[in-house]
């Protein structure tokens, strides 16, 4: 069997945390992570076994060299890398605990990737022998030069009959929901699987799912089935997924999702997860997502894979998901003990 290649595109950041907990106004120290929502399907990808090449432009220095070296640490194929601009984008995290939610500060403006111009990546070649092409919202929210680059990204693989996932990744910071909607909407014709959270396929579609009240943490597939329904028709995804979070504080949540495949909505298990780090989360579900369909595995299958996949996200430091494959495999059986292994 030929290993299935997955090629994702975007950013790749540097990821300040602070530790302990501690608010920014009081850190005197940050934990260094590298991370971004391509980038963490790309690592995801690689650890399941697949072929994964990750594209993005970074500036010529040692910070960019570091971060590389860190895809390449978990067998992520950055030979397309473009070189570019003078910086790579930074974010601070300050972790959220009990009743205190997280809180994101970008410092990415004019980052090497904001520089970047159609012709620069060569995408037949990058996607010649591609499976899977895998883009996220927060990308062309970076300018519209870098939409530009998604679009011609896009348009190669339609033309290679490659399977797209494109995760909506709303960012209220990056850009106005105005802009997101009239950009992203111009995408999503060369879109096959949608992937979002419970709240941006709301908010990028201009429709409300029936019931769900996400400040009190009360979410269900069953309310997002009229809207999947719509919007599947609409663009003809072949899979549109969600993913649930019922958020009881920043430290405990409820975590499932959904998968509606033109037909059906399949509903996973619930998982109460005590949250250590939630950041890439979301990506690690896209990426066992991807994963599931490549392998032929059925709807309720691939949305079961994907969803203990991301689960055991939240228990790992970092954007990257540092699990095996067998580890998901065993969650989605259903051992959820947490017991030793010895």
């Amino acid at each position: 069997m030929t290993v299935p290649k997955v090629v994702t595109f975007g950013e790749l950041l540097l990821r300040l945390s602070t530790r302990n907990y501690e608010r920014i106004s009081q850190a005197s120290t940050f934990d260094i992570h590298f991370g971004g929502a391509e980038a963490n399907v790309a690592v995801s990808i690689a650890n399941f076994g697949f072929s994964s090449c990750y594209v993005t432009c970074l500036p010529e220095n040692e910070i960019a060299e570091l971060a590389l070296r860190e895809l390449r640490k978990h067998r992520v194929d950055t030979s397309y890398v473009v070189r570019g601009g003078a910086r790579i984008g930074i974010y601070f995290l300050e972790p959220g605990v009990s009743q205190r939610p997280s809180r994101v500060i970008y410092d990415r403006a004019n980052s090497s990737i904001s520089q970047i111009e159609k012709g620069m990546i060569n995408w037949q070649e990058v996607l010649g022998d591609a499976s899977w092409f895998h883009l996220s919202g927060i990308t062309p929210a970076l300018g519209d030069n870098v939409a530009e680059v998604c679009l011609e990204a896009l348009t190669t693989a339609k033309k290679n009959n490659i399977t797209v996932s494109f995760d909506l990744n709303y960012r209220k910071k990056l850009w106005s929901l105005d802009k997101a909607r009239s950009v992203i909407y111009s995408l999503l014709d060369y879109v096959d699987v949608l992937i979002s959270n419970e709240e941006d396929i709301g908010l990028i579609f201009q429709t409300e799912a029936r019931g769900p009240n996400f400040l009190k943490g009360e979410v269900s597939s069953e309310n997002y089935l009229p809207l999947a329904r719509e919007i599947s028709k609409k663009f003809n995804f072949k899979f549109i997924a969600i993913t649930l979070r019922e958020s009881l504080s920043a430290s405990e949540n409820n975590w499932s999702g959904a998968l509606f495949d033109g037909a059906k909505m399949y509903a996973s298990n619930k998982y109460k997860v005590t949250v250590v780090d939630r950041v890439g989360t979301g990506d690690s579900f896209a990426a066992g997502l991807i994963y599931s369909i490549l392998m032929k595995q059925s709807p309720q299958e691939a949305l079961d894979f994907a969803v203990a996949a991301s689960c055991l996200k939240h228990t790992i430091p970092g954007d990257f998901n540092y699990v095996t494959l067998s580890e998901v495999q065993e969650l989605k059986a259903g051992n959820t003990s947490g017991r030793v292994q010895r």
